[in-house]
């Protein structure tokens, strides 16, 4: 008889089990008070988008459009595609949904499941989680520096250190395209030298070149012009603000003349959030956090002129960095009380019992599955709890129930119907 199949995850693709849940609760949990302390609402968009959504945001020409979506035609014929990243469904609702009319700025801020296909290593998966905060209305660069504060915030109240911000400004669709021109004149010679992927980029878009991540393209492209050299007035002083503030925050940042972030959308300020290059993993992880701004993409995709910046960081680099890092995240409250039960009456009576300690907010373990007292005992010694509950069948005819606390062995017999109240008491 043949031996059936074992189901697995799919590749790329991991359960979150309880130990792990904790690093994204926590992860979560200090976005959303940063979150709420800014002043940004929590938005949720579909996990499914129309196909074109990206292919227009993203751009038809960046690796996440032509390698790395999972797309596919619905039985009503609709393209849609399992959401990549969250910036263009953010501003697809912004538009959808008349928040031009709100007050400016719109700020919104999101964390779930995004997806990718692309090879499974180190911090990266087909499916993987982002909190994202996006700033919608305003082209001041105090925004910026505001966004970047915040995403480091979050990293160093998660116990990060030697954190470095690296920065670049790609300009406007005006001094962008005069750059090309002349990045396009440099990388001509060593067409034949670039890998196949940069020789297509080079026809469809020549920024993209200055993402890839080849040794022999990155070896071509250490010694190509620098865009923050060919920026317009209003870009290099846009640029010039973003640095002074980050300077009056106390931020450490350094240039990264070819920091380019592989989307389209982007314009002037770009930057990443990473450990520094002696951090253990730092260089197998790569960037925790990455942005930019994006005045562009509302028009784009169908909206009015509205300028943007934001940003998103990977939860499970930062769950691995953690992790190896040592940090260990437990549960917010230690269940103090155990309830045991021996016999059929005592197991009906403590269902009632157990539910008035939940509603007491008071945290309890039980074993109902469970008859003997003695195996609950041990139970509740290797969890190191420090009162159980006892109830058996003379306890269920008295009304009582017996208090044992288990450092000293001291037992008390009280009226069930004060239960609540020496509970209280003695977790004072």
């Amino acid at each position: 008889m043949p031996s059936r199949e074992k189901f697995q995850s799919p590749t790329g693709m991991h359960d979150v089990l309880s130990d792990d849940e904790l690093y994204f609760q926590k992860i979560e949990k200090i976005c959303e008070n940063i979150a709420d302390f800014y002043g940004f609402k929590r938005i949720e968009t579909p996990i499914l988008e129309q196909t074109e959504l990206f292919e227009r945001g993203t751009g038809f020409s960046t690796d996440i459009v032509l390698k790395q979506m999972f797309s596919f035609r619905t039985r009503g014929g609709d393209y849609l595609t399992l959401r990549p990243e969250g910036t263009p469904g953010v501003v697809r609702s912004f538009i959808q949904n008349g928040m031009i009319n709100l007050p400016k700025p719109v700020k919104l801020w999101y964390s779930g499941p995004f997806f990718r296909y692309e090879r499974p290593q180190a911090g990266r998966f087909r499916q993987f989680h982002q909190v994202g905060f996006e700033n919608l209305g305003v082209k001041n660069p105090i925004v910026d520096a505001q966004i970047i504060q915040i995403f480091f915030n979050i990293l160093k109240e998660l116990g990060f250190k030697n954190l470095i911000i690296e920065l670049n400004s790609i300009g406007d669709s005006e001094c962008r395209g005069y750059y090309k021109r002349i990045l396009a004149t440099y990388l001509r010679p060593y067409q034949n030298s670039l890998c196949a992927d940069c020789r297509q980029r080079l026809k469809q878009n020549i920024f993209r070149v200055l993402d890839c991540k080849e040794e022999k393209c990155q070896k071509i492209t250490k010694g190509a012009p620098q865009i923050i050299n060919h920026l317009c007035e209003e870009c290099h002083n846009h640029f010039k603000n973003v640095l002074e503030y980050l300077e009056e925050l106390e931020l450490p940042y350094q240039l990264s003349p070819y920091l380019a972030r592989g989307l389209d959308y982007y314009t002037k300020t770009v930057f990443e959030i990473s450990l520094s290059e002696n951090e253990p993993m730092a260089k197998e992880i790569g960037a925790l956090v990455g942005g930019g701004r994006y005045d562009d993409l509302v028009k784009i995709l169908g909206g009015k002129d509205t300028p943007a910046c934001g940003g998103a960081l990977g939860v499970e680099r930062i769950v691995s960095l953690m992790k190896a890092k040592g940090k260990k995240i437990y549960s917010a409250e230690k269940p103090q009380i155990f309830l045991t039960q021996v016999g059929e009456s005592a197991k009906k009576k403590s269902l009632k019992i157990f539910e008035e300690l939940r509603k007491e907010k008071i945290k309890v373990v039980e074993t109902f599955h469970k008859d003997s007292l003695s195996s609950q005992i041990k139970i509740a010694d290797d969890l190191g709890i420090k009162y159980v509950l006892i109830l058996g069948q003379k306890e269920v005819l008295n009304n009582e129930i017996i208090i044992k606390e288990m450092e000293t062995g001291k037992q008390e017999t009280v009226k069930l119907e004060k239960i609540i109240k020496e509970i209280k008491k003695r977790l004072k």
